[in-house]
C-alpha cells in the first residue's frame, strides 16, 4: 500500500516523533509498502513547502494525502496524537492508523480520561484540576504529583514532597498547558499494557511490561538510556489477567483504534490507571514494541499489522454507512485517467 508518514510535530515532543517516524518508515518498507514521508517543523510548517506559511506549506501536503492509501501520523503530543491529524485525515477521507479524533482528544485530556476511567469502573489516583491563574491559591496537603493535563513524555510533571516545591512545580506545569492536574501520589509497581485493534476488530493485549524507577518516571529518565524494563513483567496469572481485562476494558471505552499504551499503578487493591497513549512511542526500543516482541509480534510486523487494521477499520466503517471506501475511489479515478490518456 502507499503509506504516508508524518513525523515532527509542533509541541515539545518533536523529537520523539521524529525517532518513530523515522523507525516506522523504515519497517514499513521492509514489508513492501511504498512509502513517502512529511515532516512539520516545531513552528508548524510542513516540509513539503519548507518556506512558507504553516497554512500554506499544509496545504502543499496534500496532494501526499491524495496519493496515499492511508496515512500513519507519528506524532506524539499536541497536535498529533489528540486527534488532530485523525481529523484532517477524515476530512480528507484517507484511512489513518490509531485512533479516531474523539478517542485522542480524550486520551490525551488526563482529566477527561479519568472521568471515562471512573464510569468505566477502573480505578485513578484521586486528584482535581485547577487553572494556571490559580496556582497561588493551592495548598498543600500532602505529597503530590503535579502535571500538564495534556503534554506527554512527562513534559513538566513533578514530584512534590515539600510545600516550598509546590509553586514551582505548578508554574513547571503551566509552562505546557493552562490547565494543571494534581494528584495524590500512588503507591504500587508502574506496568504498562499495549492494547492492538487487528484488522477485522479483534483486540488484545500484550504482556505487561513493568517501569523500575527510583522516584519519578521522569523525561530524563524515558529517554536518557537509565530507564529498566522487564518485559512480561513477574505477575501472578492473576495480576496479569486483571491488567489485561483493564487494559482493553479502557481501550474499549475510549473507542481506540491501531495501537495504544494503558499506563497503570499496580496498588494492593489492584490496578490504578495513570494515563492513557493513543500514538505510543513507536521505535522498536519503545515500550509498546517491545511488548508486542514479547508475544513474538516483530517490529516490522507490528508496524504492517497497523497499517492493515486502518485500512480494514475504514472499510467496516464505510461498509456499514453504505459510502464507498476512498481508496476505491481514487483508484478508479486513476484508472479513468489512465483509460482517458490511451
Amino acid at each position: 500500500m502507499r503509506v504516508l508518514v508524518i513525523g515532527g510535530g509542533r509541541n515539545s515532543e518533536h523529537e520523539v516523533s521524529l525517532a518513530s517516524a523515522a523507525a516506522v518508515s523504515e519497517a514499513l518498507r521492509a514489508t513492501d509498502h511504498d512509502v513517502r514521508t512529511v515532516t512539520i517543523g516545531r513552528d508548524g510548517v510542513w516540509d513539503a513547502a519548507p518556506d512558507a506559511s504553516p497554512a500554506g506549506s499544509l496545504a502543499a501536503a496534500m496532494p501526499l494525502l491524495a496519493w496515499a492509501d492511508v496515512v500513519f501520523p507519528a506524532v506524539h503530543g499536541a497536535l498529533g496524537e489528540d486527534g488532530a491529524l485523525a481529523a484532517l485525515c477524515a476530512l480528507a477521507d484517507v484511512p489513518v492508523v490509531g485512533s479516531g479524533p474523539r478517542a485522542g482528544a480524550i486520551g490525551m485530556d488526563k482529566h477527561a480520561t479519568k472521568l471515562v476511567a471512573r464510569d468505566a469502573g477502573i480505578a485513578t489516583a484521586p486528584g482535581f484540576v485547577i487553572s494556571s491563574s490559580a496556582i497561588g491559591d493551592v495548598e498543600f496537603e500532602a505529597p503530590v504529583v503535579v502535571k500538564p493535563v495534556s503534554a506527554g513524555s512527562s513534559y513538566g510533571v513533578s514530584l512534590v514532597r515539600e510545600p516550598g516545591e509546590l509553586l514551582d512545580a505548578l508554574r513547571t506545569a503551566a509552562r505546557f498547558d493552562d490547565r494543571i492536574l494534581i494528584e495524590e501520589v500512588m503507591r504500587g509497581r508502574e506496568i504498562d499494557v499495549a492494547v492492538i485493534r487487528e484488522a477485522g476488530g479483534v483486540r488484545w493485549a500484550a504482556p505487561p511490561l513493568e517501569i523500575h524507577a527510583a522516584g519519578l518516571f521522569d523525561t530524563a529518565m524515558k529517554y536518557d538510556g537509565s530507564a529498566r524494563f522487564t518485559v512480561p513483567a513477574a505477575l501472578t496469572a492473576a495480576e496479569t489477567g486483571m491488567l489485561s481485562r483493564a487494559a482493553v476494558t479502557m481501550f474499549d471505552a475510549l473507542g481506540c483504534a491501531g495501537v495504544a499504551r494503558m499506563d497503570f499503578f499496580l496498588a494492593d487493591a489492584g490496578p490504578v490507571l495513570n494515563e492513557v497513549n493513543t500514538m505510543p512511542g513507536l521505535t522498536a526500543a519503545s515500550q509498546a514494541p517491545r511488548m508486542f516482541a514479547a508475544a513474538g509480534v516483530s517490529y516490522p510486523e507490528l508496524m504492517d499489522r497497523l497499517v492493515r487494521a486502518a485500512v480494514s477499520t475504514t472499510g467496516e466503517l464505510r461498509s456499514s454507512s453504505g459510502r464507498v471506501p476512498a481508496s476505491e475511489t481514487r483508484r478508479g479515478a486513476r484508472a479513468h485517467a489512465a483509460g482517458a490518456r490511451r
